[in-house]
């Protein structure tokens, strides 16, 4: 008889746990359509990928940074 109300007690804490897991996954804020994708430019100096609103521009080259822009294009590996 103590056995079939531990079990008991096992399954209702195990029931309890999965509930509410669930309910947080469907409570939880979807990441897509959060927040709108960026485009995405290279820096003609070093490389370095960058969201095409934070980049320096000069002709059709993209730079990370005005220190770049001054430096020139260089080797992108």
């Amino acid at each position: 008889m103590k056995y079939l109300i531990v079990l008991l007690v096992v399954v209702c804490g195990l029931w309890l746990l999965l509930k509410r897991h669930v309910r947080s996954d469907q409570d939880a804020p979807s990441r897509r359509g959060d927040t709108p994708l960026q485009a995405m430019v290279q820096c003609a100096r070093c490389g370095l990928h960058l969201p095409a609103a934070d980049a320096v521009l000069e002709g059709t080259r993209v730079y990370c940074c005005e220190e770049h822009r001054r430096l020139g294009p260089g080797t992108t590996p």
